[in-house]
């Protein structure tokens, strides 16, 4: 609560009376937790966020081998119309392929997308449709493009919601590229063309993507940030000026880390107040679970976390005859302590895990073997105990038997 209202608070008075462009959007990038959510799915004016998707169906034509980095490009009459921003290209110039995913990420340049546009859809109309398509197959489905550009056009739109997506999906399935959008400028025919996205640089973890604007949109930016391993993706759209949106973005980049940095501190502290489950009990919950799969080979259930290593072993392997097992003693006294080695969902397979561990250490050669049974969800269970030893022998078996990565548990009188 105190995060939202801490959002809240950064939003000034003038982008609370613009609800009709602003709208703001942040997420985990790598669960799809939303850190902070105002109007993602109002519908709003993409600008220039529109070139991510044109990017995306480029990057796409490169993997498949449809082109190449060092393709040539040729401009056409109606590429060389378009308005700014561009780089003012004539009909019959050429450019690279990479030499125009460059302008798009960074000039924002609308007769390169046109070009892209062509190049793969034959026309611009043609390509939009296809743009739309694959949008929906990414899960944007409030967005609809008429262009390659995102010049204006009143049936263009989209959410803060699935721009987001778009970033994501993006870094999520071209990773290869994710440098361009870092870059800050490119040149082009003697040229330099700095960045429009003043948060790389600025921003701690800022690497990319995009910016926008047509006086329809106001300012918009969708931009990713990582911090050690956690990831955001934060969209801004409507901002009054491109200041604003990117102190705007600032603001919820920070409160969405510090947001996830307290949460990781109440995640340590909770785990370090928390009793660790009962070792006896978590290996008769792990017997109990692997019994129920009713399976007919052994099998090992290791536990990393836990010290000395957990291993629950399962057999419906009977082993030797009855006669040549040791009888389980069943009379240990109350005042004396156990060590129990397993719990298994046959008495047998118990019993021959005595008889292993028994082998390991002299500590034991006069233990008797105990193989007591209890009932749980309907499930029998039997504990393998070595019974008939002190509490000093106990934890001398158990540390020697750890040091062979064996389960041991020390178990008091009535345990």
């Amino acid at each position: 609560m105190a995060f939202l209202v801490a959002l809240s608070a950064l939003l000034s008075g003038e982008a609370q009376a613009d609800t009709r462009r602003y709208a703001a959007f942040v997420a985990d990038a790598n669960t799809g937790e939303i850190l902070h959510s105002r109007l993602a799915d109002a519908r709003r004016y993409p600008a220039s966020l529109t070139k991510m998707m044109t990017l995306y169906l480029l990057f796409e034509a490169i993997e498949s081998g449809e082109l190449s980095l060092s393709d040539t490009l040729t401009v056409s009459r109606i590429a060389a119309g378009q308005q700014p921003s561009n780089l003012d290209l004539d009909e019959g110039d050429t450019l690279t392929v990479e030499t125009a995913i460059r302008a798009l990420i960074i000039k924002s340049a609308n007769d390169v997308a046109v070009v892209v546009a062509e190049e793969l859809g034959g026309t611009e109309r043609a390509f939009a449709v296809e743009m739309t398509a694959r949008a929906r197959e990414l899960g944007l489905s409030n967005t609809t493009f008429r262009n390659a550009s995102g010049l204006p056009n009143s049936r263009q739109v989209t959410t803060a919601r699935d721009m987001a997506r778009l970033t994501i999906a993006l870094r999520r399935d071209f990773p290869q590229y994710m440098p361009y959008f870092s870059e800050r400028s490119f040149t082009y025919d003697g040229r330099t063309y700095r960045s429009h996205n003043n948060l790389i640089g600025r921003v701690e973890g800022v690497d990319g993507m995009k910016t926008g604007y047509i006086r329809a949109s106001g300012f918009n930016i969708a931009t990713t940030a990582q911090r050690g391993d956690r990831r955001l993706v934060a969209v801004v759209m409507g901002g009054p000026t491109a200041a604003y949106r990117d102190t705007h973005a600032e603001q919820l980049i920070e409160a969405a880390f510090r947001s996830l940095d307290n949460r990781q501190s109440l995640i340590m502290a909770a785990r370090t107040l928390t009793p660790r489950l009962n070792p006896i009990r978590e290996q008769d919950l792990l017997a109990t679970h692997i019994a129920s799969l009713d399976l007919s080979l052994p099998v090992a259930q290791g536990d990393g976390e836990s010290l000395p290593p957990l291993r629950v072993e399962m057999s419906d392997d009977l082993g030797p005859a009855p006669g040549s097992l040791r009888e389980p003693t069943l009379t240990g006294l109350a005042s004396d302590w156990s060590v129990q080695v397993g719990a298994y969902a046959d008495e047998a397979a118990a019993r021959a895990r005595l008889e292993t561990v028994q082998a390991m250490t002299d500590d034991l050669a006069e233990a008797a073997l105990y193989t007591p049974r209890f009932e749980t969800n309907g499930r029998t269970v039997f504990r393998a105990r070595f019974t008939g030893v002190g509490a000093e022998s106990a934890r001398r078996i158990c540390a020697h038997l750890a040091t062979l990565e064996e389960p041991c548990f020390a178990v008091a009188p009535g345990g």
